[in-house]
C-alpha cells in the first residue's frame, strides 16, 4: 500500500521551535491525511483538552495522491479537537495548498502551544520562519493574502490563514486558504485563533519519490471529457430536486421544501458564472466563480449548502442575495453553513426570516462577538438555541447540512453515527437515496432497513478518500478497483484502514465522555434505534457507542501525551 511520505514537523508556538520526527510507522498504517492526522491526534493529544487551550494540537496533512497529476486530489486535511462540537474532528479543503504543502517534504505538520502575538508561520523545504504580525490583527482574508503577495511574494494559494472569527473564537470559524476556500464545519478557525496563528505559508520543490498507477491518467481523462451538470452548476445542481423530493430544510427546519426554490437553484447559480473554477490538477473544474455588477458583488459560489443554509433555511429566494452572504463568510472566515444555520435561529427567534439584510449584519457582529447578540451568535445553534428560544437543530454540537434526514432516511442516520455531527460529507450517504449513483447502487429514501451496516462502509469509504487525499465528487469516475489500484492495495484492505480511522476518532470522543447519548437526531425516523444497534454491532462497538479497549478510559492515565 503507498502512503505519503516524509517526517512530521513539530512547530511549538509558545518557545517558536521546530522538531522532525520519523513517522514512517503511522504513514505505513494510516496512509496519510485524515487518517495519519487521527492517529498522530490520538496518540499526543490529551483526552481532556481544552479545544481552546493550548494543550490542543492542530495536523495538516496531504496524502500519496497529491504527489499525482490527477483530477480530483487538489485537497488537503487539517485535524484538531473543535472548539463546536468537542470531540476529535478533521476538515478537508480544496484549492490550490496540497501541492505547495507537498512541495516543503512534509507528510504532516503540528501545531502545539501558542504563540504570545499575532504571529505567521512560514513553512518552506529548507526552514521554518516565524514572523510577528500584530498589523494583521482583525484582518480580513482578502487583507492577509494581499500582505503575504505584497511581502513574501506568496500567491493565496500557499496560504492558510483565519479572518476575524478565528481571532475572536467563534466556534465555527474556517481556516480559508486560496482566499476562497474552506477547512470549514469544525471550528478549524478558533483553534488557530487561540494559538494566536494569523497565516501559515507553504512553499517548497522537495522531489516527489512516491509513483501513481498509470490508471490515474484514466480517471482524469474522463474528468476532463466527461458531460456532466456539476461542471456547469456545481452541487447546486441538486437544489431543485432536493426540494422536489422534500429533502431541502426550510424556515429554520421548520419544512423540508421551499416555494422560492428556483430563484436559488442550479439554473439560477449557473446564470452568474463568469468563468471556469478548479482546484489544484483538477480537469472537472465543478466550482462557482459568480458575480453580478448591479450589486458589486464578486464570489466563489455558493454551493448547495450555502444555498439551503442563507437561502432556504432564512426564506431568502433572491441567488444574488445568497451571493452576498457567500462572500462576506468568505471575507470573514465562517463555515457558511453553521453561521447561516445560527443565523436563521436567530431570525426565527424574532420572527424576521427572509432579510438578508439583517442577516448579514448579524454574521458581521457574530464575527468580532460586538455586543450581546454577537458573542451569543458566536457560539453556534447548539449553545445558543436555549437562550433564543427555538430549537436545537444539531448533532453532537454541529450544525445541520442539507440533504435532510426526515426524508433520506439513510442520511439521517448517518448525521446522528458521524463522529462529526450533522456532516452530509462523513459517509455522503445521501447520494444513495437521491439517487445520484448507479440504481445498482441506490436504496429507498424511506427507512432504515439494511441501511446501518451500509452507512458504516460508506463512512469507512470515506475515510479512505480523505487519507489518500482524493475529493468525494470522484465517484463517478474512483471506481472500487482504480482507488484499489492506485493505492496499491485490495479495496478490502483499504475499507480496514478507514475503519480504524473512524474507530480512533469515536474512542478519543469516548475518551471525552461522548456515547450513545451524543448518536442523537432532534427528529424521530421509525426503527432509528434499532438502526443504531445494528450500526454498532457492524463496527464491534459496545451497545453504548463505545469501543471497547479503547474508548474506555484507563485507570492510571487520563490523557495521551502531553508535553506542553
Amino acid at each position: 500500500m503507498i502512503h505519503a511520505t516524509g517526517p512530521l514537523l513539530s512547530v511549538n508556538l509558545s518557545a517558536r521551535e521546530t522538531t522532525e520526527e520519523d513517522v514512517d510507522d503511522v504513514l505505513n498504517e494510516f496512509v496519510g491525511g485524515r487518517g495519519v492526522a487521527t492517529k498522530l491526534a490520538f496518540d499526543r493529544v490529551p483526552f481532556d483538552v481544552d479545544p481552546l487551550g493550548p494543550e490542543n494540537r492542530v495536523y495538516l496533512a496531504t496524502g500519496p495522491l497529491q504527489h499525482s497529476r490527477m483530477s480530483f486530489t487538489g485537497r488537503m486535511d487539517m485535524t484538531s479537537v473543535s472548539p463546536l462540537t468537542d470531540g476529535l474532528a478533521s476538515s478537508n479543503a480544496g484549492g490550490f495548498l496540497s501541492r505547495n504543502f507537498t512541495g516543503t517534504g512534509y507528510a504532516a505538520v503540528e501545531l502545539r502551544g501558542a504563540s504570545d502575538v499575532p504571529l505567521a508561520v512560514h513553512v518552506r523545504d529548507d526552514g521554518v520562519e516565524f514572523e510577528a504580525v500584530p498589523d494583521l490583527a482583525g484582518a480580513e482574508v482578502p487583507e492577509v493574502t494581499e500582505w503575504a503577495e505584497e511581502t513574501h511574494d506568496l500567491e493565496a494559494e500557499h496560504l492558510a490563514c483565519i479572518g476575524p472569527a478565528g481571532e475572536n473564537l467563534v466556534r465555527y470559524a474556517c481556516v480559508m486558504t486560496s482566499e476562497t476556500r474552506a477547512f470549514g464545519r469544525t471550528g478549524m478557525g478558533a483553534v488557530l485563533g487561540s494559538k494566536n496563528v494569523k497565516v501559515l505559508t507553504f512553499d517548497g520543490d522537495a522531489e516527489s519519490d512516491v509513483s501513481i498507477d498509470p490508471v490515474q491518467t484514466e480517471v482524469h481523462r474522463e474528468a476532463a471529457t466527461a458531460d456532466h451538470i456539476m461542471k456547469r452548476q456545481g452541487t447546486t445542481s441538486v437544489t431543485e430536486y432536493a426540494n422536489e423530493v422534500e429533502a431541502l430544510p426550510t424556515d429554520y427546519f421548520a419544512r423540508t421544501s421551499f416555494e422560492g426554490a428556483a430563484g436559488i437553484s442550479g439554473d439560477a447559480v449557473e446564470s452568474k458564472k463568469h468563468k471556469k473554477g478548479t482546484c489544484s490538477q483538477c480537469a472537472f473544474a465543478c466550482k462557482l466563480p459568480t458575480r453580478d455588477e448591479d450589486a458589486g458583488v464578486e464570489t466563489e459560489g455558493p454551493e448547495f449548502e450555502t444555498v439551503m443554509a442563507w437561502g432556504s433555511n432564512q426564506l431568502v429566494d433572491d441567488v444574488v442575495e445568497v451571493m452576498k452572504a457567500n462572500e462576506l463568510c468568505d471575507r470573514l472566515g465562517v463555515d457558511t453553513i453553521s453561521a447561516g444555520d445560527t443565523i436563521a435561529a436567530y431570525l426565527k427567534s424574532e420572527d424576521d426570516l427572509a432579510n438578508p439584510e439583517r442577516a448579514r449584519e448579524a454574521l458581521r457582529k457574530a464575527a468580532h462577538r460586538e455586543g450581546e447578540v454577537g458573542d451569543l451568535l458566536a457560539e453556534g445553534v447548539h449553545r445558543a438555541a436555549p437562550e433564543l428560544g427555538v430549537e436545537d437543530w444539531s448533532v453532537k454540537g454541529l450544525e445541520f447540512a442539507a440533504h435532510d434526514g426526515r426524508t433520506l432516511n439513510g442520511q439521517g442516520l448517518s448525521f446522528a453515527t458521524s463522529n462529526r455531527g450533522a456532516d452530509h460529507m462523513y459517509a455522503s450517504f445521501y447520494s444513495k437515496e437521491y439517487p445520484l449513483v448507479d440504481k445498482d447502487d441506490a436504496v429507498d429514501k424511506r427507512g432504515l432497513e439494511g441501511k446501518a451496516p451500509l452507512v458504516a462502509a460508506a463512512e469507512n469509504h470515506n475515510a479512505v478518500l480523505d487519507s489518500a487525499v482524493a475529493c468525494k465528487f470522484s465517484r463517478d469516475f474512483m471506481t472500487e478497483e482504480r482507488l484499489g489500484a492506485l493505492l496499491e492495495a485490495d479495496y478490502d484492505d483499504l475499507l480496514a484502514v478507514g475503519a480504524r480511522v473512524v474507530e480512533l476518532e469515536r474512542a478519543f470522543n469516548n475518551r471525552r465522555g461522548f456515547d450513545r447519548a451524543e448518536d442523537a437526531l432532534p427528529y424521530d425516523i421509525e426503527g432509528f434505534e434499532a438502526a443504531l444497534d445494528e450500526y454498532y454491532e457492524t463496527r464491534g462497538w459496545r451497545e453504548d457507542g463505545v469501543v471497547p479497549g479503547l474508548g474506555e478510559a484507563a485507570p492510571d492515565t487520563d490523557a495521551s501525551l502531553a508535553d506542553d
